[in-house]
């Protein structure tokens, strides 16, 4: 089974993620947790490296072109990150997890130790700089959410609840995929 998660920051991808991954014994990749070492590798904070990766396109398209290549040559994998769904062209679920910004905000800002209103900001220049790198590298809206198969609420739902979901959609996937050989 190749499972992508995505979702803006904060939206919950890697909680979930680790849940499914644990529970499926699946491997799992993250593209962020990539992106934070290569961040740290280069001496910046992420948001600083966000920008640096707006002005070398190298950066984005070396995290993705390996995420793309581990998760299509795997079978038992979950791929997690903001392109994955778009960039796993044999992929059997795709995901995308939402929540508002304001609840994104308070997570981030638990995390990652900063006050509320500065985690708004960080996370929405994040979002921009974002938008800005996946529009002009691939054409990508990001806010089109037409390739998941499965669009959810972490607001809604905590990570117990969307693993029960998500789990229910494994089995019959993994139903059907039987039903087919």
């Amino acid at each position: 089974m190749r499972i992508t998660l995505s979702g803006p920051p904060g939206s919950g991808t890697t909680s979930l993620a680790r849940y499914l991954a644990g529970k499926h014994g699946l491997d799992l990749i993250s593209a962020g947790e990539v992106f934070r070492q290569l961040a740290k590798e280069h001496g910046m904070e992420l948001a600083e490296f966000g920008k640096f990766a707006e002005s070398d396109p190298s950066v984005d398209r070396m995290i993705d072109a390996r995420q793309k290549e581990i998760g299509e040559a795997a079978d038992d994998i979950i791929i997690e990150g903001r392109l994955s769904g778009r960039m796993i062209e044999n992929a059997d679920l795709r995901i995308w997890l939402s929540a508002s910004l304001s609840c994104r905000a308070k997570r981030i800002a638990g995390r990652d130790e900063m006050d509320e209103e500065g985690a708004r900001a960080y996370t929405e220049n994040r979002q921009r700089s974002e938008a800005t790198r996946y529009r002009n590298y691939y054409g990508i809206e990001i806010d089109d959410l037409s390739p998941y198969d499965i669009v959810l609420s972490s607001e809604t739902f905590g990570v117990d609840a969307l693993g029960t979901i998500v789990d229910a959609a494994i089995a019959c996937l993994a139903r059907q995929q039987a039903a087919d050989l």
